[in-house]
Parts: structure tokens; C-alpha cells; sequence
């Protein structure tokens, strides 16, 4: 499938990996060289097409090529919904599909940036930390670097859910807040994620909630190896990732050129749910760091 969409050509395709079919979009500005490519990384339960388009326009308007793809078990991509049985071969993925579009020869000496929003954020940082020196840099969007203490279950429950998820990986009876309520500040966008088939709206799965438990800890226990020139925009108003969790992954990384804006009263969705002012102002931040960087 493909399309135009003003001055963007929005195009489909599937990609594999070891028998599992993924899903994969991008936006490309017509008749214009790239000023660079940029990898998206969706949340959890969310996808790239249609959840992160007002993204991919919005960065083909000022001149990127970006490209998205559904994780396996999320959006149009096969495997069980929800389903995260191992975070590593979820980045692994990634890995070997936006590699693959870098070094076509189309591509041949373009800058690459990663933006992650929320766990996608936690998808880039492992990214980076998969081949240290590869990416030109990350755009960090209410990064998942540790789950905010008021959607995570007790430290009882952890325990007790995680030796259940060694039987019954794929039950969905983790207790959790409604995120899509806390997540997205705009009552139309909330409605919009809510009818989407392509988002998974259940509870979290057993071996899903572990997998997501671990990787929060493991990138909060080694923000000083983040190396990679970044940006971090993170809403003060966020109750799903915690904002002081990027100040101090702006303050531990050991990037020498990084960047932390946080914006008081904006919720999670910062890039989608917040008002038309809001949203330009978070987007014209993001594209005047690529600009800076892709020159």
C-alpha cells in the first residue's frame, strides 16, 4: 500500500524475522533528498501506523525519512498480542530491520536517529547499547527507564506474579491501572486508541509485566553507559513514566551532548493527545535538535 499525504508519501510492507511476519511503514518527503533517517519505536500495546502517524508526517514535512515497524506481538505484526516473551528479540528485530534500510545504498553516509516513545524508549536506549556507536543520536519520548510507582502492583504481587509467570506466561490477570485514562490528556485521541484493533487494550501478561520489570531496572541500573547524543522531552504532568527518572538519565549519561525539556502540565502523550499549542511546541523542539544534528 502506499499514498501520498501533502508534500509525504506513506508507503507499507512486511518484513520476517525467524517466521514471524512484521509489519513495517514508512513517511518520506517527496521529491527531496532526506535530511536524515529517523526509527521509530512505539510504546507497548500501541503500533506505528496509525498511533505515531502524526509523528511520521510531522517529521516528513520537515524533511526526515522515517520508518516504523509493529513489534512482534503488537499492531499488524504476528504473534500473540500483548505478548512480550523476551525483550531481546523484540530489539533484535529492530535491529536487524532498520540496519538493513541504513545501509542500503540509498542511504549510503545518512545520518540515522532512533525515537522511542515510552517502552520504545526503552527499545532505543537498548538499541544504542547493541551497537554503541552506530545510531547519531535518539529522541527520547516519556522514556520508559523505570515504571512510575503508581502503576506498578506491589513488591508482594511482583514476587508472586513472577513465579506464576514460569507456569502461565500468557495469562492476563496482572493488576493494572486503566493507562489509556492516564496516559492521554485528549478525550478524543483516548476514544481514537480505544477503537483502534490494532492496539492491545487487555491486561498485562504475565511474562509481558516481567519482561517490562526487568528491562526498566536493568536501563535504570546503566544510565551512566548511555553514550549517544540525545534528547529527552518528558511532560511534567506524566503519572506513566516519571519525569525524574529522565532528569536523572540526563544527569548519569555519559553522552556529552544531551538535552532534557520538560514541560509542566503536559501528560504522557505529549506527541499526540495534548492541545494543537502543545504539540507544535514539543514537535519544534524535536525537529530544531534533528536540524542541529543532521547538518
Amino acid at each position: 500500500m502506499s499514498g501520498g499525504i501533502g508534500s509525504v508519501r506513506y508507503d507499507e510492507e512486511n518484513t520476517s524475522s525467524k517466521g514471524l511476519r512484521l509489519f513495517a511503514c514508512r513517511w518520506v518527503p517527496e521529491k527531496r533528498d532526506p535530511k536524515a533517517l529517523v526509527f521509530l519505536c512505539h510504546g507497548y500495546g500501541m503500533e506505528c501506523s496509525i498511533s505515531m502517524r502524526v509523528t511520521g508526517t510531522r517529521l516528513a514535512k520537515a524533511g526526515y525519512a522515517v520508518y516504523g515497524m509493529d513489534y512482534r506481538g503488537h499492531g499488524k505484526s504476528s504473534g500473540l498480542k500483548g505478548y512480550i516473551p523476551d525483550f531481546d528479540a523484540l530489539v533484535n528485530d529492530c535491529t536487524k530491520y532498520y540496519t538493513s534500510v541504513s545501509e542500503t545504498t540509498e542511504f549510503k553516509g545518512v545520518k540515522r536517529f532512533l525515537l522511542g516513545e515510552s517502552m520504545g524508549g526503552a527499545v532505543a536506549l537498548l538499541l544504542h547499547r547493541k551497537k554503541p556507536s552506530y545510531w547519531d543520536g535518539a529522541v527520547l519520548v516519556a522514556p520508559m527507564c523505570k515504571i512510575a510507582e503508581d502503576v506498578k502492583p506491589p513488591p508482594l504481587v511482583i514476587k508472586f506474579l513472577e513465579k506464576l509467570s514460569e507456569v502461565v506466561p500468557k495469562w492476563k490477570i496482572v493488576p493494572s491501572k486503566d493507562i489509556i485514562d492516564c496516559a492521554f490528556k485528549n478525550p478524543d485521541w483516548r476514544k481514537e486508541v480505544r477503537s483502534n484493533p490494532y492496539c492491545y487494550k487487555g491486561k498485562p501478561r504475565l511474562q509481558t509485566a516481567k519482561e517490562l520489570l526487568m528491562v526498566s531496572t536493568y536501563i535504570e541500573n546503566n544510565i551512566d553507559q548511555i553514550s549517544l547524543p540525545f534528547l529527552v522531552v518528558h511532560g511534567g504532568g506524566d503519572v506513566v513514566t516519571d519525569p525524574s527518572v529522565s532528569q536523572a538519565l540526563y544527569d548519569s549519561a555519559a553522552s556529552t551532548d544531551k538535552t532534557f525539556k520538560l514541560y509542566p502540565g503536559m501528560w504522557h502523550a505529549l506527541t499526540s493527545a495534548e492541545s494543537p499549542a502543545n504539540i507544535d511546541l514539543v514537535f519544534s523542539d524535536i525537529v530544531a535538535w534533528l536540524d542541529e544534528r543532521s547538518n
